[in-house]
């Protein structure tokens, strides 16, 4: 029998790779209170991923084999129609796990997961998972938590689009996601391109272009090359609320 050695450098990146997942995992707001021996179980199961932006993770339709939780950069969670449109439905950041609903039910992906940007990522297939959570109870509260704020986040998206004009949805969009990211007042800038935030609101690249501008030189908004830094939360907030200001508000 031939017994092959594992080279030293890779050894080592191995050990790396295991010591910033179980990092990773500790924090996790999901895992944060299991056991050390929990963890370590839940730690032989994560595999880690290293993707380029624009990578597809999953696609609407593929089974859902796999939970996912991402380590750094951005995942976007997003449907497209027939004719070549898109929407995002979500941006997962570090730290948020994302894939739940198939791994939970059992049925196809809803949307497509891809690399917004280069991102590292963890996947703890279903087979593993589902047996895990069955040992440790607490850990349905926590997925039945995240579900509630997903459903919110969801709920408030889809009455922005349907019941709010363009400035009404653009600023609960920014607001959105300054709190989703728990953005401090003196750095609020949001990763995000217009593009992106278009998709998000439902409107033209054009149409979010000129508003942000109008706010811009109000000095609510400041524009960088993929991100918007928000200045201002307060007049934002305000048409968020209201909902029904003219388009040049």
């Amino acid at each position: 029998m031939t017994v092959t050695s594992v080279p030293h450098d890779k050894k080592v990146e191995l050990r790396s790779a295991a010591r910033s997942t179980l990092s990773v995992l500790r924090a996790h707001p999901f895992f944060c209170d299991l056991e050390p021996e929990a963890l370590d179980q839940l730690c032989r199961y994560a595999k880690h991923s290293t993707l380029k932006r624009g990578a597809t993770i999953f696609s609407k339709g593929d089974p859902g084999n796999s939970l996912f939780a991402v380590i750094s950069g951005t995942v976007k969670i997003s449907i497209s129609s027939a004719d070549g449109r898109s929407a995002i439905l979500n941006l997962i950041g570090a730290g948020e796990p994302f894939g739940e609903i198939a791994v939970l039910d059992g049925q196809v992906r809803t949307a497509d997961a891809i690399a917004n940007t280069s991102c590292e990522i963890l996947a703890i297939d279903r087979r593993d998972f589902l047996p895990f959570v069955a040992s440790h109870p607490a850990l349905s509260m926590k997925i039945i938590e995240l579900l509630c704020t997903r459903l919110r986040w969801t709920s408030d998206q889809v009455e922005q689009v349907i019941l709010q004009n363009l400035p009404g949805r653009l600023a609960g969009a920014l607001i959105r996601l300054t709190e989703k990211y728990k953005l401090a007042p003196a750095g609020r800038t949001i990763a995000i391109t217009q593009q992106e935030i278009s998709e998000m609101v439902g409107m033209t690249r054009e149409s979010i272009n000129k508003q942000l501008r109008v706010w811009a030189a109000r000095n609510w908004v400041r524009l960088e090359h993929g991100a918007i830094v928000v200045l201002d939360t307060a007049p934002l907030l305000a048409l968020a609320e209201a909902g029904s200001a003219g388009e040049g508000d």
